[in-house]
């Protein structure tokens, strides 16, 4: 069953920067459909959870030079963030 959750993004300044985090994002095998957003800082992804982890998701988008946070009820309501250094 696919699973939807949201990442705010920061560090995204133009369209170009939304396109880089979209196209990281939907490279992932298990992603569905990834929705960014400049105005609201923000990627609402879909995907299949025994296909990628939220880890990944959030490293994809740090790959890019964006820093990526979740705030996953599976983990308690605390907020997931990697700066890319794990």
């Amino acid at each position: 069953m696919n699973r939807t959750i949201t990442l705010r993004i920061e560090g995204m300044s133009c369209e170009a920067c939304v396109r880089h985090v979209t196209e990281a994002l939907k490279r992932l095998e298990g992603v569905e459909r990834a929705e960014v957003s400049l105005q609201n800082k923000s990627a609402q992804v879909v995907y299949a959870p025994d296909r990628v982890h939220l880890q990944q998701l959030l490293k994809a988008v740090e790959e890019e030079g964006y820093e990526a946070f979740a705030d996953d009820p599976s983990l308690g309501g605390k907020e997931e963030h990697t700066n890319g250094s794990q």
